[in-house]
C-alpha cells in the first residue's frame, strides 16, 4: 500500500518574518497582499486576535495600532528562499517529492515505518524536529494510503482533532476512529472541495467527508465530475493521484501588478510593461522554452466606478519564436502603444507569454540555428546568471527605466535576510 504525508509549514509567510527578528516573538504579525492592501498571512497571535484574512489593511490600520499588530509587506525573495530550503530538508526524508506550492510538500513515505521505533508517526515527529532545529520553522506532517488523505490528515494535525505533536498518521488508526473523525469534519475540509461545491453536495445530503467518502462513485461522476469521483476513491484509500516530481513546463507566463500609484503617461506604462516581460522573459528561459505570441493588457480601477473606465487587452504573434528579452520588449511596447489611450488614470498593467514550445524543438532556417540566435542565447544566459548571483533587476534593458514610480507600495518591507549580502542580520559577540 502506498503512503504519503503532506508537509506544511505553519503560518508560512508570517513565520519568515518572524524568524530573523527576536523582538516579534509572541507578537501578532500580519503579511500584506500588494500594495499593502489586504492581509495574506497571520500569525498565531493575530489569529488568536481574531484578524479576518483578506482584510483590507486600511480598515484595521487603527485597530491593529491599539492590538500592536505588527504588518509587513509580502517579502517574496525571502518566502522563496525558506521555501527552497526548506524542500532541501525534505528531500533527505524520501526519494520521492512534491513541492506541492511554496509551503507545502508531497513525500512518497512508502516503506519507510520501520526506520523510527514509533513507525510513521515518529518518523514524521523526526521531520519537525529537524526543519525547526534547522531552520527555526514549524511544519506540521499529515500522513496517509492517499494524496488526499495526507492533506486531510494534515488539516487534522493542525487543528489538533487527531494525532499528537503536529503529527497525525491515518495508517494506524482504526476504521471506527477514523468513521468518527470524518463524520465530525465539513466536507468542505477535503482538498479541492471548496465552499461552492460544498453547497451543491450538501443539497444531495452530503455535509461530513465521511458522507462524501461513503457517496456512490458513479453518481458523484455523473452529478459533478470524474475528479470528484477520484477525490471520493482517494478518501476510501484508493491511491489515484500520483507524485509529479517533475513540475511540467507551463503553457503560458504571466507577469501583472498594480501600480503604487495611478500612472497617467506612456512613458510609465512602456517601463512598467517592460519590466514585466523581462520577468516574464527569465522564467520563460528557466524553463528552456521560446515564446510564441505576446498579450499586453492594462486597466484603470474597477472599484472606483465613478472615474472614468477603459481598459483593452491585445494579442499578437511574434514574427519568430524567442526568448530574447530585448526582442519581446519591443514588441509588447508596440502592441501597448496600439492600445494606449491618455486621460485615465491606469491602475493596473500586466503581459503574458503564450505559444510556448521547448527551445530544442525551435524552427530552424536553411543554414541551420544561425549565429544571431546564438548569440541571443550567450547573452541571455550571461544577464540571468549575473541578476542570479547579484539579485534580480542588476543588469536589465533601459526600457524598463530606473525611478520606477508606479512600482507598488511596499511601505512594510522587511529585509531581504537571506538574498542580499547588504541585508545580512549583524551578530555580535
Amino acid at each position: 500500500m502506498p503512503v504519503f504525508a503532506l508537509v506544511d509549514c505553519n503560518n508560512f509567510y508570517a513565520s519568515c518574518e518572524k524568524l530573523f527578528d527576536p523582538r516579534l516573538a509572541g507578537k501578532p504579525v500580519v503579511v500584506l497582499s500588494n500594495n499593502d492592501g489586504c492581509v495574506v498571512a497571520r500569525s498565531a497571535e493575530a489569529k488568536a486576535l481574531g484578524v479576518p484574512m483578506g482584510a483590507p489593511w486600511h480598515q484595521l490600520r487603527e485597530w491593529a495600532r491599539r492590538e500592536r499588530i505588527v504588518a509587513f509587506s509580502s517579502n517574496y525573495a525571502l518566502y522563496a528562499d525558506m521555501s527552497n530550503r526548506v524542500v532541501e530538508v525534505l528531500g533527505q526524508f524520501s526519494a520521492n517529492l512534491e513541492v506541492y506550492s511554496i509551503d507545502e510538500s508531497f513525500l512518497d513515505l512508502t516503506g519507510y515505518a520501520g526506520l523510527s521505533e514509533d513507525g510513521l508517526q515518529g518518523y514524521g515527529a523526526e521531520i519537525r524536529r529537524r526543519v525547526a532545529r534547522w531552520l527555526g520553522l514549524a511544519v506540521c506532517v499529515g500522513i496517509g494510503p492517499s494524496k488526499t488523505l495526507a492533506k486531510l490528515a494534515n488539516f487534522c494535525a493542525k487543528k489538533g482533532l487527531a494525532g499528537r505533536d503536529g503529527v497525525c498518521d491515518f495508517t494506524v488508526m482504526s476504521e471506527r476512529e477514523l468513521n468518527e473523525l470524518f463524520e465530525a469534519i465539513p466536507v468542505e475540509e477535503v482538498w479541492g472541495v471548496g465552499r461552492r461545491l460544498s453547497e451543491r453536495l450538501r443539497e444531495m445530503g452530503i455535509e461530513t467527508v465521511r458522507g462524501l467518502r461513503d457517496a456512490d462513485a458513479e453518481t458523484i461522476r455523473s452529478r459533478f465530475s470524474v475528479v470528484l469521483e477520484r477525490t471520493v476513491r482517494e478518501l476510501r484509500g484508493d491511491s489515484c493521484l500520483e507524485l509529479e516530481e517533475v513540475v511540467p513546463a507551463k503553457q503560458q507566463i504571466m507577469s501583472s501588478r498594480s501600480f503604487g500609484q495611478y500612472v497617467y503617461a506612456l512613458d510609465e506604462l512602456r517601463e512598467a510593461v517592460a519590466s514585466y516581460i523581462a520577468k516574464a522573459a527569465e522564467k520563460l528561459r528557466a524553463q528552456d522554452c521560446l515564446a510564441g505570441a505576446v498579450q499586453v493588457h492594462i486597466r484603470t480601477n474597477p472599484f472606483k466606478p465613478r472615474e472614468p473606465q477603459y481598459q483593452r487587452s491585445v494579442m499578437a504573434p511574434l514574427p519568430e519564436p524567442t526568448a530574447d528579452t530585448r526582442a519581446l520588449v519591443g514588441f509588447a511596447v508596440k502592441l501597448l502603444e496600439s492600445i494606449f489611450r491618455p486621460g485615465y488614470a491606469y491602475q493596473k498593467a500586466g503581459v503574458m507569454l503564450t505559444e510556448l514550445k521547448p527551445f530544442e524543438q525551435r524552427q530552424g532556417t536553411l543554414f541551420g540555428v544561425g549565429p544571431e540566435l546564438e548569440r541571443s542565447a550567450a547573452l541571455m544566459s550571461a544577464m540571468d546568471q549575473i541578476n542570479a548571483r547579484w539579485g534580480r533587476g542588476t543588469v536589465r534593458v533601459s526600457a524598463e527605466g530606473v525611478e520606477r514610480a508606479w512600482q507598488m507600495r511596499r511601505g512594510h518591507l522587511s529585509p531581504a535576510y537571506t538574498t542580499s549580502w547588504e541585508d545580512l542580520p549583524p551578530v555580535k559577540a
